[in-house]
């Protein structure tokens, strides 16, 4: 389960809920079923009609994604299982990563592991790696893109509520008592459409589009490694190339300063 979801939407529900008991009003004023249907109804409809059916079908896996989601692997831990694949490809040869494929944990890794251990060609390889990264970031950016379109829409639906709200209040101005309740009535619909558009779908698509360029950068850190191994680039060498991916301080913090590498550059020469 993904708790900064969770926490995250308990956090910006509990305030607005707060707000309004600390200014003297009770949450009952803020529920409103017909302002609900024309926001969330007219909502969906509109993303049902705006988005192709395929996409759609895989929207509750997105869903499922946004809260349930498994923890990514961390650029550090990318470069980490990558150096120490190189350095038994160093001792025992290409053939013996075979035995590290199950064992990789990211399905990006064990992909490219295979087609190391095919014997496919560096360019080739590069290659399809790249289109895999490409194809699966578009995927994710496409799930993304629904809640970014729902937040779009939301707005605009909650003001088209308010409009109704309004008109149907017009018709009884012969009636002054009525025209408060009606007016607060006919704003709710504005309430719903900005609340969820601000508090669920906009933070939703950001946090899938964030969660999909995490993995886009640390897939793309992998292929370089990768490419590099199937090369037979020195482990130092791919270390120093793959660090590159990250910022000086963490660079120190995981990867330590001239120790560590003399200590790597030891392990290369036994192994040569």
């Amino acid at each position: 389960m993904d708790l900064g979801t969770i926490l995250g939407l308990v956090c910006a529900f509990t305030a607005l809920a707060l707000s309004v008991l600390l200014e003297g009003g009770h949450l009952g004023s803020f529920i409103n079923v017909p302002a609900a249907l024309i926001v969330f109804g007219g909502t969906l409809g509109a993303v049902i009609i705006a988005t192709p059916t395929r996409i759609l079908m895989k929207m509750p896996v997105v869903i499922k994604q946004a809260f349930f989601g498994g923890k990514l692997m961390e650029a550090g831990e990318a470069i980490a299982k990558v150096v120490a694949l190189s350095r038994r490809a160093r001792r025992e040869g290409l053939l013996a990563l075979e035995a590290e494929i199950n064992d990789a944990g990211d399905e990006f890794l064990k992909k490219g592991l295979q087609l190391v251990v095919d014997g496919t060609d560096g360019d080739v390889l590069r290659s399809i790696l790249q289109a895999e990264i490409r194809n699966r970031n578009h995927r994710h950016q496409q799930g993304a893109g629904v809640f970014m379109e729902m937040g779009g829409l939301a707005p605009t639906l909650g003001v088209t509520g308010t409009v109704m709200g309004l008109v149907h209040m017009m018709e009884k101005l012969n009636d002054p008592s009525t025209m408060g309740p009606a007016i607060a009535a006919a704003f709710i619909a504005t309430l719903y459409g900005v609340a969820s558009a601000n508090v669920v779908f906009i933070p939703l698509g950001s946090k899938l589009a964030a969660r999909s360029d995490g993995e886009k950068f640390v897939h793309t850190l992998i292929l370089e490694g990768l490419v590099s191994l199937q090369a037979g680039e020195n482990t130092m060498t791919i270390e120093e190339r793959l660090k590159t991916f990250l910022p000086p301080a963490q660079r120190r913090q995981e990867f330590g300063g001239g120790e560590r590498q003399d200590q790597g550059a030891e392990s290369e020469r036994k192994a040569a």
